[in-house]
């Protein structure tokens, strides 16, 4: 049974049990450690089951693409472990429970409607005190108690969260793999026979944060079982690389390699490593993850270079990963078509990645050699952690592939003195870190610093002050010169330290001997404010006298876009739902940005209503109004408060009218009116159920229309027309293009016709068939296309393949007419064994095929290849 055929089983079964069948997702990051991305679509599963969402139906289905990368030197070298696999799972919110999903379980896996399985090949355990559970297996569906375990792992717990017992089912795959007088042949031991198909979770307690346990307000189920397990028993082949969800892309990698698969065993493991990798990698780019140097884009990029690395073992030392993405595409494209749908631009991500690797690999290996031929000549045979460690700092080059050239040179490489060099690098960048944020996050010299600064930037952007202390480098001082960077604290202070989204203020501190530039302002730890200066000139003196300046246009535009982010969020609430909520904010100078909870896209109707509440807003020329209260008091009055703030008793209130109250320390407009203009500028999803806005005010608003309006005044001139008829212009452009496309069409049409009216001379009759397998002169598939097409009209009763050359590409299409299908002719067949000849793959119905071939050369021998298929078929 085909992997795509167990998984329509697996949906049609559950639907038909009354389940909501989740579509495929986007991968999003996991709160399960030992997967780093699953489907979006399961992400709410967790509120579903601690009662805080109430789901449209409790009873939830899909087939979900799983990454994982927490073992991944295992794989290609064990039989199922994968960077990314499909987790079949059925789910129950506060609805049916263990009877229900055991039941449902023993009639998919044993009924041969579904799968079939012989019943006495599934043995399951239990968790020791769930006595429900080892009871229904017994008496209701009639497992022996000798093939029902009880294990102590059997609860599923991975922290704080839903958890609970869980029962899982194995199928005895028999003596070949395993004896059972092996002590630990046996589900749940150590074992390649009893192979684990499914588990099924009993989520009904919740683990709170202080370790204890409480039951959930709805008991849930919350099952997975392997797609890949199931296609290797059902196909019955060794190990999950076996089946039709790796064998062509290994088969793929193979002839690019020129080596067989099964004749030696270090380059199956690196076929392995290379199907499995590239699959993770073609939809982890398909969901926009792009190879990087840090986070999710680091493991993608650590997983291309892992397959570039082994295809290198395999005798590869060019770009070979990009042209997998199509198979991939062919294997999982009817479920996941965004790997369809996105192939160009994910073959051109990883072939772009694939050619800087390359480029650092022959870099790498030019330096290898030169540091192996200087230690030859000193008679030395070990690789210094030194340069190995400079190997892989400055090249990118993995430790692994220094070692395995060295190996094949006679050296070895001083493994520890490389890692030394790694943690000396770590220690660095401590270092540098710390130098930079010690004082912030520790306080360094502030740490027993407790005279107090009073804060008079809410009402005054001027005032008289004087310095209590200063601190150059580490330590307190007196005076700090000219060019000299210092950190300051003052009696009093206009300058707002960075805190809850709005950047610190920027201005200076003077008097008649000193000038000073502030460049950072932060709380010390006692709720001092520290500012960073620059002493321009003159010279800075503990105990002096000066004024301290706000850059007054600066807190201007910061005020207002602070203002504007408290409006944002109010009339995101009233467009999206009162489920909106802050989730992060930055209030600069030239823009806002929030970033807030929503699950799904936003469309530009709801975007364009929030941007007029907004601006409503600020055209009512309301009032803000800012007070301080207990904080109760405040929460009376429906303030917001924001998720995972501190707040103490006694809160600042900022007030927008009867529009928008929330509990905020940042500085804001007196007036709406002040703000001038808001406008967003971008919106886009960020991770999992959080989204994030861009947005202008006042004069960056200002700015910005402008440049949009330069920009549409540039396309006016191109298309020689006004600013108002820029519309028309461009309707009017590409109804032409579509004409001149039309025309282009009838042309080609035209020449088809006249190219198949000359093919019919070259059919021939092969063992009673017509059949026609010739080259032809066309431009691409669809004119290859409509040439079959007109061929088997004009033959009546046919076999047909035509081939042709386009771009050093060979395209084929494929025909069979319905009398000669019924006689078994599959024209997806031939089309693909024609391919094959091109070195190409493809295929498709009986009636109608097409593939591709990359060798234009074997076009004659693949036709000809057709006639003898053809002849021995009759």
């Amino acid at each position: 049974m085909k992997a795509s055929e167990i998984r329509r089983k697996w949906l049609e079964f559950f639907a038909g049990k009354g389940h909501k069948i989740e579509p495929s997702a986007s991968l999003v990051p996991h709160n399960d450690p030992s997967l780093l991305w699953i489907n979006a679509g399961m992400a709410p599963l967790k509120p579903y089951f601690d009662g805080r969402v109430v789901p449209e139906n409790p009873r939830i289905a899909n087939s979900q693409k799983c990454i994982r990368t927490n073992d991944i030197e295992n794989v290609g070298k064990t039989r199922r472990h994968h960077t990314m696999f499909e987790m079949l799972g059925n789910f129950s919110i506060g609805d049916y429970f263990k009877e229900e999903t055991i039941t449902w379980a023993w009639e998919f896996l044993t009924d041969k409607k579904w799968i079939g399985f012989d019943p006495d090949r599934l043995s399951v355990t239990v968790y020791p005190e769930d006595t429900e559970a080892y009871e229904f297996w017994n008496k209701k569906i009639g497992i022996p108690e000798n093939r029902i375990y009880k294990l102590q792992e059997n609860f599923w717990d991975i922290g704080e969260g839903p958890c609970g017992p869980c029962t899982e089912i194995f199928y005895d795959r028999g003596d070949k793999y395993g004896d059972l007088n092996d002590p630990e042949c046996w589900p749940g031991g150590e074992n390649e026979r009893f192979l684990e198909v499914w588990n099924l979770v009993f989520s009904q307690f919740n683990h709170n944060k202080d370790g204890s346990y409480t039951p959930l307000p709805n008991k849930n189920i919350d099952t997975g079982a392997g797609l890949e397990r199931f296609a290797s028993i059902l196909q019955d082949v060794d190990s999950n690389f076996d089946t039709d969800l790796f064998q062509p892309i290994i088969r793929e990698t193979c002839t690019i390699a020129g080596v067989a698969y099964h004749t030696n065993a270090d380059h199956d493991v690196a076929l392995k490593v290379i199907a499995d990798h590239i699959r993770t990698v073609v939809f982890a780019v398909g969901d926009g993850v792009l190879p990087s140097n840090e986070g999710r884009g680091y493991i993608i990029r650590r997983l291309l270079r892992r397959a570039v690395r082994y295809g290198k073992s395999l005798g590869i030392d060019k770009p070979f990963l990009f042209k997998l993405t199509p198979i991939v595409g062919e294997i999982m494209g009817t479920y996941y078509p965004e790997v369809v749908e996105k192939r160009e631009f994910i073959e051109k991500v990883i072939r772009t990645e694939e050619e800087r690797f390359h480029e650092t690999l022959s870099d790498g290996l030019d330096m290898l050699s030169t540091i192996i031929a200087g230690l030859k000549k000193e008679g030395r045979t070990v690789i210094g952690g030194h340069d190995a460690f400079r190997l892989y700092d400055t090249y990118g080059f993995p430790l692994d592939l220094t070692e395995d050239f060295a190996s094949e040179n006679g050296f070895t490489v001083d493994h520890e003195g490389f890692e030394n060099e790694m943690e000396a690098q770590r220690s660095r960048a401590r270092s540098a870190r710390q130098e930079t944020d010690s004082m912030k996050v520790q306080g360094g010299p502030f740490a027993d610093y407790t005279v107090k600064t009073e804060f008079v930037g809410y009402t005054d952007l001027v005032t008289s002050a004087k310095i209590t202390a200063i601190v150059h480098g580490d330590s307190f001082v007196d005076i700090v010169g000219a060019g000299e960077t210092c950190q300051v604290v003052l009696d009093r202070t206009p300058f707002y330290a960075e805190s809850g989204g709005q950047v610190s203020d920027r201005g200076t501190i003077a008097n008649d001997q000193v000038q000073a530039e502030v460049e950072d302002v932060w709380k010390a730890p006692h709720g001092q404010t520290v500012q960073t200066v620059k002493v321009v000139k003159g010279t800075l003196r503990s105990g002096d006298t000066v004024q301290a300046e706000v850059l007054a246009g600066n807190r201007e535009d910061i005020v207002k876009n602070h203002t504007a982010t408290h409006l944002l969020h109010k009339a995101l609430k009233e467009t999206l739902g009162d489920h909106v909520n802050q989730a992060g904010s930055l209030v600069e100078p030239d823009r806002l940005r929030f970033d807030f909870s929503h699950f799904g896209s936003i469309s530009a109707e709801e975007l364009a209503r929030i941007e007029q509440r907004v601006n409503e807003q600020i055209w009512k020329q309301t009032g803000v109004n800012i007070e301080q209260k207990p904080i109760a008091e405040a929460k009376a009055m429906g303030a917001m408060a924001l998720f995972g703030e501190k707040y103490g008793d006694i809160v600042r209130v900022v007030q927008v009218g009867s529009y928008s109250i929330e509990l905020c320390g940042g500085c804001h407009v007196r007036n709406t009116a002040e703000i001038g203009l808001f406008k967003i500028v971008s919106e886009s999803g960020i991770g999992s159920g959080v989204r994030r806005i861009e947005a202008v005010t006042g004069r960056s608003a200002y700015l910005y229309l402008d440049g949009q309006l330069q920009l549409l005044r540039e396309a006016a001139s191109l298309l020689k027309s006004n600013v108002p008829d820029v519309p028309k212009r461009v309707e009017a452009a590409l109804a032409q293009i579509k004409e001149l496309n039309r025309e282009n069409e009838s042309l080609r049409g035209k020449l088809s016709s006249i190219e198949a009216g000359s093919l019919t001379d070259n059919a021939k009759t092969v063992g009673g068939v017509t059949l026609l397998a010739a080259k032809v002169n066309a431009g691409d598939m669809d004119s290859l296309r409509n040439i079959v097409d007109q061929m088997k009209v004009k033959l009546g009763s046919a076999v047909i393949v035509l081939g042709a050359v386009s771009d050093d590409k060979v395209n084929l299409v494929a025909a069979v007419t319905p009398d000669l299908v019924q006689k078994g002719f599959h024209a997806g067949k031939l089309v693909k064994e024609a391919a094959a000849r091109c070195g190409g793959g493809g295929g498709g119905r009986p009636d109608m095929a097409q593939a591709g071939g990359k060798d234009p050369s074997k076009l004659s021998e693949a036709l000809a290849a057709v006639e003898a298929i053809v002849a021995g078929h009759s």
